[in-house]
């Protein structure tokens, strides 16, 4: 029996109506088709080419606007559950989700936050375009969803992340303006969600709108004040609703003088701005300026809807001042089984002067830092692993964080193994030689730990991970 789709609420059909005029027919349709899937690689760990030659899954063509990724066959579901993919080797995404990271361009270097980041797509993106150098902060206020956006970063292998659990109001008061750039995807209606969530669909309404513009209203003007004065702000949504596009820009624009609209490319499929949208259904002027925002549109393009607007902050008047960063405080760590792992497991030589000691953890840290003492901090870089009384005990995130050829002792299954897929079910191995600590890896990929006593491999991939 066919599954019944929720029907598309004709408030809104009546709405886009009056909005897009000739377009609309094509764009009704378009909602009625089925989604599209695009596979976004990993460059911190291999480029496109190389990643096309390996990969498990059919790719079809590169997605425009994002020279890392590929559009793939919507039957994807069992992708996720690939070695590769457990490996941090790419993400699955759709295509119009990857044009906010693309937007914003982030440099290495720099300082980023990623205000409302989970699940981590947009987070492992920026990551890789700032080539895990800088500092990028992944914030999620909701403690259900931190979760699964820290087990994203950390399978990313991206040594330039702090994942924090805040209120964007806390992160201002404490931090103020040091970000080159923000990104604010902020919750919405879901509007361009439509054709492939059918809760999006059940659960709009006008009134819902309304409550999302609100709130977005508010979640920018506490993002402005993270943006140093030169710095850019990038706001993104998925829905079509002009109250909670343009007019969400529109408001902070009003309430703060000092930012302007830079306009985006408009690129093959991306559509501007729409200040004369936002007059029809208000009343009001609106800032010409808006039109520099794009739009996205599944009757255009390959992807599903979105909305992208980039502002920047005016330079502060006077002489020019560089931030004030905090100096990183030296810690005469004790770190001799530390070293004794690595000389005995890894081929590895990270900067001491980036490890720290949090507890019995220890992390890299970040290469720029800011204080962070008095927020909620989930990760602070990549957990190494922990002290135990006389020995080193790796974590899983150092797993993934490693490059290939960087274990000593490791022990390569293919990726379609059977022992590889009893390895990820928690499953002991039967493997002789070195004893202790091995990196398990699929086709040369680091994927977790095991440790070798006898002649048998004692399983040590986390449960929350199988």
């Amino acid at each position: 029996m066919a599954e019944t789709r929720p029907p598309i609420p004709p408030l809104f059909l009546k709405r886009m109506s009056g909005l897009l005029g000739a377009e609309f027919e094509a764009f009704a349709a378009s909602l009625e088709a089925a989604p599209v899937s695009g596979l976004r690689v990993n460059t911190l760990k291999l480029s496109p080419q190389e990643f096309a030659k390996i990969s498990p899954v059919e790719l079809a063509e590169p997605i425009a606007w994002c020279n890392s990724a590929y559009r793939v066959p919507p039957s994807e579901i069992s992708a996720g559950q690939h070695p590769f993919h457990r490996a941090g080797l790419y993400y699955l995404q759709d295509p119009s989700a990857m044009s906010p990271a693309e937007l914003l361009a982030p440099q290495p270097g720099e300082m980023v936050l990623d205000l409302a980041a989970a699940p981590g797509g947009k987070t492992t993106h920026l990551a890789a375009l700032m080539q895990g150098r800088g500092l990028l902060v992944a914030n999620e206020i909701k403690d259900k969803r931190v979760g699964h956006l820290a087990q994203n970063v950390e399978r990313w292998g991206a040594g330039n992340v702090v994942v924090t659990n805040e209120t964007p109001e806390r992160l201002a008061d404490h931090l103020g303006p040091i970000f080159d750039r923000v990104l604010v995807d902020a919750p919405c209606s879901g509007e361009g969600m439509f054709r492939k969530d059918m809760g999006a669909r059940v659960d709009w309404s006008p009134e819902m709108v309304a409550g999302c513009a609100v709130r977005q209203h508010n979640i920018l003007r506490v993002a402005a004040r993270l943006v140093r004065p030169g710095g850019y702000l990038l706001y993104s949504t998925c829905t079509f609703a002009p109250e909670e596009d343009e007019g969400a820009i529109q408001a902070l624009l009003d309430h703060f003088l000092e930012f302007r609209v830079v306009a985006l490319p408009q690129l093959d499929g991306f559509g501007a701005g729409q200040p004369a949208w936002l007059e029809q259904l208000t009343g009001q002027p609106a800032n010409p300026a808006l039109a520099g925002a794009t739009r996205l549109f599944p009757h255009r393009l390959t992807g599903e809807g979105h909305f992208a607007c980039l502002l920047a902050r005016a330079e502060a008047s006077g002489p020019a001042r560089g931030r004030e960063k905090p100096t990183r405080q030296r810690e005469k760590l004790d770190l001799r089984f530390w070293r004794e792992f690595v000389t005995e497991t890894l081929d590895l030589n990270l900067a001491e002067d980036r490890l720290k000691v949090a507890g019995e953890r220890l992390y890299f840290v970040p290469d720029t830092l800011a204080d962070f003492s008095r927020l909620r901090v989930v990760h602070s870089g990549v957990w190494l692993g922990t002290f135990k009384k006389g020995r080193f005990e790796p974590a899983h995130p150092l797993a993934l964080f490693l490059k290939r050829g960087e274990a000593k002792n490791t022990l390569n299954l293919p990726a379609d193994s059977p022992k590889l897929a009893a390895y990820l079910h928690g499953e002991p191995l039967e493997s002789e030689g070195q004893p202790g600590w091995v990196v398990i890896s699929a086709d040369g990929w680091p994927l977790g730990w095991g440790k070798r006593v006898q002649g048998l491999v004692k399983n040590h991939y986390p449960r929350g991970w199988m």
